[in-house]
Protein backbone atom coordinates (compact mmCIF):
# COMPACT_ATOMS: atom_id res chain seq x y z
CA UNK A 1 0.00 0.00 0.00
CA UNK A 2 1.36 3.42 -0.97
CA UNK A 3 0.33 6.98 -0.13
CA UNK A 4 0.86 9.36 -3.06
CA UNK A 5 0.88 13.13 -2.53
CA UNK A 6 1.07 15.72 -5.31
CA UNK A 7 -0.56 18.97 -4.20
CA UNK A 8 -0.42 22.74 -4.37
CA UNK A 9 -1.84 25.20 -1.85
CA UNK A 10 -1.32 28.94 -1.39
CA UNK A 11 -1.80 30.52 2.03
CA UNK A 12 -1.09 34.23 1.93
CA UNK A 13 2.48 34.73 0.70
CA UNK A 14 3.33 31.04 1.32
CA UNK A 15 2.93 28.44 -1.43
CA UNK A 16 3.12 24.69 -0.86
CA UNK A 17 4.02 22.68 -3.98
CA UNK A 18 5.03 19.13 -3.06
CA UNK A 19 5.03 15.70 -4.62
CA UNK A 20 6.26 12.44 -3.06
CA UNK A 21 5.32 8.82 -2.38
CA UNK A 22 5.16 7.05 0.99
CA UNK A 23 5.12 3.24 0.72
CA UNK A 24 4.39 0.90 3.61
CA UNK A 25 6.73 1.73 6.48
CA UNK A 26 7.74 5.06 7.95
CA UNK A 27 8.33 8.11 5.76
CA UNK A 28 9.56 11.06 7.81
CA UNK A 29 8.74 14.56 6.57
CA UNK A 30 11.46 16.82 7.91
CA UNK A 31 11.73 20.59 7.82
CA UNK A 32 12.00 23.75 9.84
CA UNK A 33 8.95 25.56 11.24
CA UNK A 34 7.03 27.10 8.36
CA UNK A 35 8.32 24.63 5.76
CA UNK A 36 4.80 23.28 5.14
CA UNK A 37 4.93 19.98 7.03
CA UNK A 38 1.67 20.39 8.97
CA UNK A 39 -0.09 21.66 5.86
CA UNK A 40 0.77 18.37 4.16
CA UNK A 41 -0.66 16.38 7.09
CA UNK A 42 -3.86 18.47 7.14
CA UNK A 43 -4.35 17.96 3.40
CA UNK A 44 -3.85 14.18 3.57
CA UNK A 45 -6.15 13.91 6.59
CA UNK A 46 -8.87 15.92 4.83
CA UNK A 47 -8.72 18.80 7.31
CA UNK A 48 -7.81 21.32 4.63
CA UNK A 49 -8.42 21.37 0.88
CA UNK A 50 -5.49 21.87 -1.52
CA UNK A 51 -5.93 24.30 -4.41
CA UNK A 52 -4.92 21.64 -6.92
CA UNK A 53 -3.38 18.21 -7.24
CA UNK A 54 -4.05 14.66 -6.14
CA UNK A 55 -3.76 12.55 -2.99
CA UNK A 56 -4.22 8.79 -3.38
CA UNK A 57 -4.00 5.80 -1.06
CA UNK A 58 -3.46 2.40 -2.62
CA UNK A 59 -4.58 3.88 -5.93
CA UNK A 60 -7.84 5.32 -4.56
CA UNK A 61 -8.16 9.09 -4.83
CA UNK A 62 -8.76 10.85 -1.52
CA UNK A 63 -8.46 14.19 -3.30
CA UNK A 64 -8.28 14.92 -7.02
CA UNK A 65 -8.91 18.45 -8.20
CA UNK A 66 -9.23 17.38 -11.85
CA UNK A 67 -11.81 14.68 -11.08
CA UNK A 68 -13.49 16.86 -8.41
CA UNK A 69 -12.89 14.26 -5.70
CA UNK A 70 -12.53 15.39 -2.10
CA UNK A 71 -13.43 12.68 0.41
CA UNK A 72 -14.53 13.88 3.82
CA UNK A 73 -12.00 13.31 6.60
CA UNK A 74 -14.19 10.65 8.25
CA UNK A 75 -14.27 8.61 5.03
CA UNK A 76 -10.54 8.59 4.37
CA UNK A 77 -9.72 6.09 7.12
CA UNK A 78 -6.50 7.86 7.99
CA UNK A 79 -5.43 7.86 11.64
CA UNK A 80 -3.92 11.13 12.88
CA UNK A 81 -1.87 11.87 16.02
CA UNK A 82 -1.16 15.54 16.72
CA UNK A 83 1.25 17.34 19.07
CA UNK A 84 -1.54 17.53 21.64
CA UNK A 85 -3.24 14.23 22.43
CA UNK A 86 -6.80 15.64 21.97
CA UNK A 87 -8.31 12.99 24.24
CA UNK A 88 -11.83 13.33 25.59
CA UNK A 89 -11.25 14.62 29.14
CA UNK A 90 -14.55 13.27 30.52
CA UNK A 91 -13.84 9.70 29.36
CA UNK A 92 -11.52 7.11 30.89
CA UNK A 93 -8.50 5.82 29.01
CA UNK A 94 -10.45 2.67 28.20
CA UNK A 95 -13.36 4.69 26.74
CA UNK A 96 -11.00 6.92 24.73
CA UNK A 97 -9.45 3.83 23.18
CA UNK A 98 -12.81 2.19 22.54
CA UNK A 99 -14.00 5.35 20.79
CA UNK A 100 -11.40 4.62 18.13
CA UNK A 101 -12.60 1.05 17.81
CA UNK A 102 -16.21 2.16 17.26
CA UNK A 103 -15.11 3.97 14.10
CA UNK A 104 -13.21 1.04 12.60
CA UNK A 105 -14.32 -0.74 9.46
CA UNK A 106 -11.66 -3.40 9.10
CA UNK A 107 -11.84 -6.66 11.04
CA UNK A 108 -8.11 -7.05 10.35
CA UNK A 109 -7.23 -3.97 12.40
CA UNK A 110 -5.38 -4.66 15.69
CA UNK A 111 -7.49 -5.73 18.63
CA UNK A 112 -7.98 -3.73 21.80
CA UNK A 113 -5.79 -6.14 23.78
CA UNK A 114 -3.04 -6.04 21.15
CA UNK A 115 -2.91 -2.24 21.20
CA UNK A 116 -2.96 -2.10 25.00
CA UNK A 117 -0.06 -4.57 25.18
CA UNK A 118 1.98 -2.86 22.42
CA UNK A 119 1.67 0.56 24.07
CA UNK A 120 2.00 -0.71 27.65
CA UNK A 121 -1.10 1.10 28.92
CA UNK A 122 -2.98 -1.72 30.67
CA UNK A 123 -2.42 -0.12 34.09
CA UNK A 124 -3.91 3.18 32.88
CA UNK A 125 -7.28 1.98 31.55
CA UNK A 126 -9.43 3.26 34.41
CA UNK A 127 -7.78 6.68 34.71
CA UNK A 128 -8.84 10.00 33.18
CA UNK A 129 -6.58 11.96 30.79
CA UNK A 130 -5.98 14.79 33.28
CA UNK A 131 -4.20 12.35 35.63
CA UNK A 132 -1.76 11.16 32.95
CA UNK A 133 1.67 12.46 32.03
CA UNK A 134 2.16 14.02 28.60
CA UNK A 135 3.89 10.87 27.38
CA UNK A 136 1.07 8.65 28.62
CA UNK A 137 -1.53 10.84 26.90
CA UNK A 138 0.36 10.56 23.60
CA UNK A 139 0.47 6.77 23.91
CA UNK A 140 -3.32 6.73 24.36
CA UNK A 141 -3.75 9.01 21.35
CA UNK A 142 -1.62 6.63 19.28
CA UNK A 143 -3.71 3.68 20.49
CA UNK A 144 -6.96 5.41 19.59
CA UNK A 145 -5.68 6.09 16.07
CA UNK A 146 -4.61 2.44 15.67
CA UNK A 147 -7.96 1.08 16.86
CA UNK A 148 -9.86 3.11 14.26
CA UNK A 149 -8.64 0.60 11.63
CA UNK A 150 -6.75 3.14 9.48
CA UNK A 151 -5.26 2.48 6.07
CA UNK A 152 -2.51 5.01 6.81
CA UNK A 153 -1.16 6.78 9.90
CA UNK A 154 -0.15 10.44 10.19
CA UNK A 155 1.97 11.77 13.04
CA UNK A 156 2.20 15.56 13.22
CA UNK A 157 5.22 16.20 15.47
CA UNK A 158 3.87 13.92 18.23
CA UNK A 159 6.89 14.51 20.50
CA UNK A 160 7.32 18.26 19.98
CA UNK A 161 5.32 19.25 23.09
CA UNK A 162 7.10 16.75 25.38
CA UNK A 163 10.18 17.26 27.52
CA UNK A 164 13.23 15.03 27.12
CA UNK A 165 12.06 12.53 29.75
CA UNK A 166 8.62 12.13 28.21
CA UNK A 167 10.12 11.80 24.71
CA UNK A 168 12.34 9.00 25.97
CA UNK A 169 9.21 7.35 27.39
CA UNK A 170 7.25 7.45 24.12
CA UNK A 171 9.97 6.67 21.57
CA UNK A 172 10.25 2.93 22.35
CA UNK A 173 6.52 2.54 21.79
CA UNK A 174 6.72 4.41 18.49
CA UNK A 175 9.54 2.09 17.47
CA UNK A 176 7.48 -0.99 18.34
CA UNK A 177 4.49 0.38 16.45
CA UNK A 178 6.36 1.38 13.32
CA UNK A 179 8.20 -1.94 13.24
CA UNK A 180 4.97 -3.93 13.41
CA UNK A 181 2.73 -1.99 11.03
CA UNK A 182 2.38 -2.71 7.31
CA UNK A 183 0.70 0.66 6.71
CA UNK A 184 2.14 3.81 5.17
CA UNK A 185 3.17 6.03 8.10
CA UNK A 186 3.83 9.73 7.54
CA UNK A 187 5.90 11.03 10.45
CA UNK A 188 6.28 14.82 10.50
CA UNK A 189 9.12 16.24 12.58
CA UNK A 190 11.70 19.01 12.74
CA UNK A 191 14.09 16.76 14.72
CA UNK A 192 16.70 15.05 12.56
CA UNK A 193 17.51 12.39 15.16
CA UNK A 194 13.83 11.35 15.39
CA UNK A 195 13.77 10.84 11.64
CA UNK A 196 16.97 8.84 11.76
CA UNK A 197 15.69 6.67 14.58
CA UNK A 198 12.23 5.89 13.21
CA UNK A 199 12.12 6.33 9.45
CA UNK A 200 12.76 4.08 6.46
CA UNK A 201 12.50 6.99 4.02
CA UNK A 202 12.87 10.75 4.31
CA UNK A 203 11.27 13.72 2.58
CA UNK A 204 12.91 17.08 3.31
CA UNK A 205 10.81 20.23 2.87
CA UNK A 206 12.13 23.76 2.58
CA UNK A 207 9.92 26.80 1.95
CA UNK A 208 7.05 24.64 0.68
CA UNK A 209 8.96 22.42 -1.76
CA UNK A 210 10.68 19.03 -1.59
CA UNK A 211 14.47 19.47 -1.65
CA UNK A 212 15.38 15.82 -1.00
CA UNK A 213 13.63 12.44 -0.99
CA UNK A 214 14.77 8.84 -0.60
CA UNK A 215 16.61 6.67 1.90
CA UNK A 216 17.25 8.48 5.18
CA UNK A 217 21.00 8.99 4.97
CA UNK A 218 20.93 9.64 1.22
CA UNK A 219 18.26 12.32 1.63
CA UNK A 220 20.16 13.90 4.54
CA UNK A 221 23.28 14.11 2.38
CA UNK A 222 21.30 15.41 -0.61
CA UNK A 223 19.75 18.16 1.51
CA UNK A 224 23.12 19.03 3.08
CA UNK A 225 21.82 18.52 6.61
CA UNK A 226 24.89 16.79 8.05
CA UNK A 227 27.44 19.50 7.38
CA UNK A 228 30.57 20.63 9.14
CA UNK A 229 28.42 23.08 11.05
CA UNK A 230 26.45 20.17 12.49
CA UNK A 231 29.43 18.15 13.75
CA UNK A 232 27.66 16.97 16.90
CA UNK A 233 24.98 15.18 14.84
CA UNK A 234 27.18 13.77 12.06
CA UNK A 235 27.51 10.01 11.86
CA UNK A 236 26.01 6.96 10.21
CA UNK A 237 22.88 4.85 10.65
CA UNK A 238 23.13 1.16 9.78
CA UNK A 239 20.76 -1.79 9.91
CA UNK A 240 21.93 -4.88 11.78
CA UNK A 241 20.59 -7.88 13.73
CA UNK A 242 20.67 -9.06 17.32
CA UNK A 243 23.19 -11.90 17.58
CA UNK A 244 23.70 -12.46 21.33
CA UNK A 245 22.24 -11.53 24.69
CA UNK A 246 24.25 -11.17 27.87
CA UNK A 247 21.50 -11.22 30.46
CA UNK A 248 23.91 -11.15 33.39
CA UNK A 249 25.29 -7.76 32.35
CA UNK A 250 22.15 -6.58 30.49
CA UNK A 251 23.93 -6.17 27.17
CA UNK A 252 22.92 -6.97 23.59
CA UNK A 253 25.43 -8.12 20.97
CA UNK A 254 24.50 -6.81 17.53
CA UNK A 255 26.04 -8.35 14.40
CA UNK A 256 27.51 -5.72 12.08
CA UNK A 257 29.16 -7.60 9.25
CA UNK A 258 31.83 -9.80 10.85
CA UNK A 259 31.89 -7.67 14.00
CA UNK A 260 29.87 -7.86 17.18
CA UNK A 261 28.82 -4.49 18.64
CA UNK A 262 27.76 -4.50 22.29
CA UNK A 263 25.06 -2.04 23.32
CA UNK A 264 23.38 -1.46 26.70
CA UNK A 265 20.07 -3.13 27.49
CA UNK A 266 18.30 -6.28 26.35
CA UNK A 267 16.83 -5.10 23.05
CA UNK A 268 14.92 -8.17 21.94
CA UNK A 269 15.25 -11.79 20.81
CA UNK A 270 18.18 -13.10 18.78
CA UNK A 271 17.60 -12.51 15.07
CA UNK A 272 15.50 -9.37 15.48
CA UNK A 273 16.56 -6.42 13.28
CA UNK A 274 17.82 -3.25 14.96
CA UNK A 275 19.11 0.08 13.73
CA UNK A 276 22.42 1.42 15.03
CA UNK A 277 23.33 5.10 15.14
CA UNK A 278 27.06 5.77 15.48
CA UNK A 279 28.12 9.40 15.81
CA UNK A 280 31.42 10.49 14.31
CA UNK A 281 32.44 12.21 17.55
CA UNK A 282 32.07 8.88 19.41
CA UNK A 283 34.51 6.97 17.19
CA UNK A 284 38.27 7.06 17.91
CA UNK A 285 41.01 5.45 15.81
CA UNK A 286 44.10 3.45 16.73
CA UNK A 287 46.84 1.86 14.61
CA UNK A 288 47.43 -0.98 17.08
CA UNK A 289 44.82 -3.14 18.83
CA UNK A 290 44.17 -1.48 22.20
CA UNK A 291 44.94 -3.31 25.43
CA UNK A 292 42.89 -3.21 28.61
CA UNK A 293 40.36 -0.41 28.07
CA UNK A 294 36.75 0.19 29.03
CA UNK A 295 35.56 0.60 25.44
CA UNK A 296 33.92 -2.69 24.45
CA UNK A 297 33.57 -2.09 20.72
CA UNK A 298 36.79 -2.26 18.71
CA UNK A 299 36.15 -2.75 14.99
CA UNK A 300 39.05 -3.40 12.62
CA UNK A 301 38.70 -1.68 9.27
CA UNK A 302 40.33 0.17 6.40
CA UNK A 303 40.42 3.93 5.82
CA UNK A 304 38.60 4.70 2.58
CA UNK A 305 38.88 8.47 2.48
CA UNK A 306 39.61 11.55 4.58
CA UNK A 307 37.58 14.75 4.43
CA UNK A 308 38.55 18.16 5.79
CA UNK A 309 35.54 19.71 7.56
CA UNK A 310 37.07 23.07 8.39
CA UNK A 311 38.83 24.14 11.55
CA UNK A 312 40.88 21.55 13.41
CA UNK A 313 38.84 18.49 12.41
CA UNK A 314 39.00 15.72 9.81
CA UNK A 315 36.39 13.07 9.03
CA UNK A 316 37.86 9.63 8.41
CA UNK A 317 35.60 7.17 6.57
CA UNK A 318 36.46 3.65 7.75
CA UNK A 319 35.14 0.48 6.09
CA UNK A 320 34.63 -2.11 8.85
CA UNK A 321 33.27 -4.83 6.57
CA UNK A 322 29.57 -4.26 7.19
CA UNK A 323 29.35 -0.49 7.24
CA UNK A 324 31.42 2.58 6.58
CA UNK A 325 31.84 4.47 9.86
CA UNK A 326 32.74 8.12 10.26
CA UNK A 327 35.38 9.08 12.81
CA UNK A 328 35.87 12.73 13.70
CA UNK A 329 39.44 13.38 14.78
CA UNK A 330 41.77 16.38 14.78
CA UNK A 331 44.01 17.08 11.80
CA UNK A 332 46.97 16.74 14.14
CA UNK A 333 45.93 13.18 15.10
CA UNK A 334 45.42 12.28 11.44
CA UNK A 335 48.93 13.48 10.61
CA UNK A 336 50.54 11.76 13.59
CA UNK A 337 48.83 8.46 12.70
CA UNK A 338 49.77 9.01 9.03
CA UNK A 339 46.21 8.19 8.01
CA UNK A 340 45.64 7.66 4.31
CA UNK A 341 43.29 5.61 2.11
CA UNK A 342 44.09 1.91 2.48
CA UNK A 343 45.50 2.15 5.99
CA UNK A 344 44.29 -0.52 8.44
CA UNK A 345 42.99 0.98 11.68
CA UNK A 346 40.99 -0.06 14.73
CA UNK A 347 37.82 1.96 15.31
CA UNK A 348 36.98 2.38 19.00
CA UNK A 349 33.24 3.01 19.27
CA UNK A 350 32.58 4.73 22.58
CA UNK A 351 28.80 5.02 22.35
CA UNK A 352 26.10 3.45 20.20
CA UNK A 353 22.51 4.63 19.93
CA UNK A 354 20.07 1.89 18.98
CA UNK A 355 16.57 1.67 17.59
CA UNK A 356 14.59 -1.35 16.48
CA UNK A 357 14.59 -1.48 12.69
Amino acid sequence: MTLEVDIRRAVGAFTLDVGFSAPAGVTAVLGRSGAGKSTVVAAVAGLTRPDAGRIALDGEALFDSSARVNLAAAKRRVGVVFQESRLFPHLSVRSNLLFGRKRRREAAAPTFDEVVETLGVGHLLDRRPRSLSGGERQRIAIGRALLSGPRALLFDEPLAALDAERKAEVLPFLEALTRATALPVLYVTHALEEARRLADRLVVLEAGVVVAEGGVEAAIAQAGLATAGDRFADGVTVDARIAQLDEAYELTGVALGAHLVWVPGLLGPVGEPVRLRLLARDVALALDPPGRISTRNVLTGVVRTLKRTGGPYVLAFVDVGGAVLKAEITRRSADELKLAPGRVVHALVKSVATARA
